[in-house]
């Protein structure tokens, strides 16, 4: 059975909030919280754990839209951010924030579930390029570093690129290491004996 979607909306404004829930229940089946008050944000969020933030904010300045952002940890969940009026300084603030859907006109309770939906994939979507380049950035460092211990084999036992390689491999199966720890352990010890 899948858990219902957790989402948080932050509103100041009592009605509107209400409004929000409301779209809210007649899109789906959602475990819905609402903060009025900002103030200690990062901290409510973190304890309440939504998998969305949905942000209604009339007239945004770009330090507000930051803490806003920065609060709302847009790296580690979907957030919607909807303002009444933006301008391209705020728009790209917004995105250079992590912001995953930024809706300017406000926020309108039958579009409530399209921009929802499209927040969820935008963040999904981003959040494995993240990943991508994270393993992308450490295979690309171990094999820096295994092109390093093999350049020390070659230069300590006077053998050839192929043949440093068999012995980096080989002691890495014998220890039941990845070749990439192996090469880390001897460039570190060359570096203690230079």
């Amino acid at each position: 059975m899948q858990q219902r979607l957790r989402i948080t909306v932050v509103e100041r404004d009592r009605d509107r909030a209400l409004q929000v829930v409301d779209a809210l229940k007649e899109a789906g089946d959602y475990e819905v919280s609402v903060l009025g008050d900002v103030t200690g944000l990062a901290r409510k969020l973190a304890a309440l754990d939504p998998d969305v933030v949905l942000i209604d904010i009339a007239n945004p300045s770009r330090d507000t839209l930051e803490e806003m952002a920065l609060a709302s940890s847009p790296m580690e969940r979907a957030v919607a951010m909807f303002v009444d009026r933006s301008d391209d300084a705020l728009t790209t603030a917004a995105i250079e924030a992590g912001i995953s859907a930024y809706v300017v006109d406000g926020l309108r309770p039958e579009r409530i579930k399209p921009v929802l939906d499209a927040a969820i994939a935008r963040f999904k979507m981003v959040s494995r390029m993240r990943r991508e380049l994270e393993e992308t950035k450490a295979a690309l460092a171990e094999r820096k570093m295994v092109d390093r211990a093999k350049g020390l084999l070659m230069a300590a036992k006077g053998i050839s690129e192929g043949e440093a390689y068999t012995l980096l491999r080989r002691a890495a199966m014998d220890q039941g290491k990845k070749i990439g720890e192996v090469a880390a352990a001897l460039v570190t010890a060359s570096e203690l004996l230079k």
